[in-house]
Parts: structure tokens; sequence; C-alpha cells
């Protein structure tokens, strides 16, 4: 990712509505969510609101969109989050840090989409496993 990309990306996410929504879009995975879906997760938000700020992250280039019948659904672009964490974390230790490489590489494989291993522990427990509390 060059410079001015990164730029771009983090002047989109520095607004409050804006990451909730890619961090909502994060959540949800490659399924997405609709427009109207994302809206009422913003307290009600107005359809021109949402779609300004859905334009937005849009234009920096970390969602995308799809039209599903009459609904058009969000959903993030995980390479490029991957790419944005990668530019800050490229240089980690002078560029040394084995762990960082690892994760970054490990981050870069993300679809949105379960894991072969998540999926079989949900099925074994019949409920998603959950993360623990920070």
């Amino acid at each position: 990712m060059e410079e001015n990309q990164a730029l771009d990306a983090f002047a989109a996410i520095s607004n409050q509505t804006r990451l909730r929504i890619v961090r909502m879009l994060v959540v949800a995975g490659a399924d997405g969510r609709s427009a109207g879906a994302i809206a009422e997760v913003l307290d009600g938000a107005s359809a021109s609101r949402t779609s300004f700020h859905l334009n937005q992250l849009a234009k920096a280039g970390l969602i995308e969109s799809r039209r599903e019948g009459r609904s058009i659904i969000y959903s993030a672009i995980f390479s490029a989050l991957s790419d944005l964490v990668a530019f800050l974390m490229h240089d980690c230790c002078e560029g040394h840090c084995a762990v960082c490489d690892r994760a970054i590489a490990l981050f870069a494989k993300c679809t949105g989409r379960p894991t072969k291993s998540l999926l079989i522990a949900t099925a074994v427990t019949k409920r998603p496993l959950r993360r623990k509390a920070a």
C-alpha cells in the first residue's frame, strides 16, 4: 500500500460513524449488511447520511457494494484492511520482527469467512465460539 492510499483510508475511518461502519462490516464478514441494516445500527441514521458515509468508505477502497434484489449489500474489503495493518506494521523492529511478519501474512489471508477449524468447533458445540474480553 502506498502512503497516499493509507492516508485516504485513515482519513475515511477517522470519523466515528465511518469507523463504526467498518467495524460492523468486519463483524458481518463476507456476507455484509444491507444499507438499511447499517442505518438501523447507527441509531436510525437517515438514508442520505448513511449513504454519504458508505460512499466515503467505498471511495477510500475499504468497502464494496453489491446488489441483491432490491437491497444494496455492503462488505468490508478484507485485503484492503489487511494492507492498512501491514502498512503500519511493516517496519516494526526495523523490519525484522518475525512475529509481526507472521501476523501480517495470516491477516492477509482473511476472506471474511469462518475458518474450517471454527466451523468444526461450532458444529461440535452447536454454538459459535466467542472471544474472551481483553
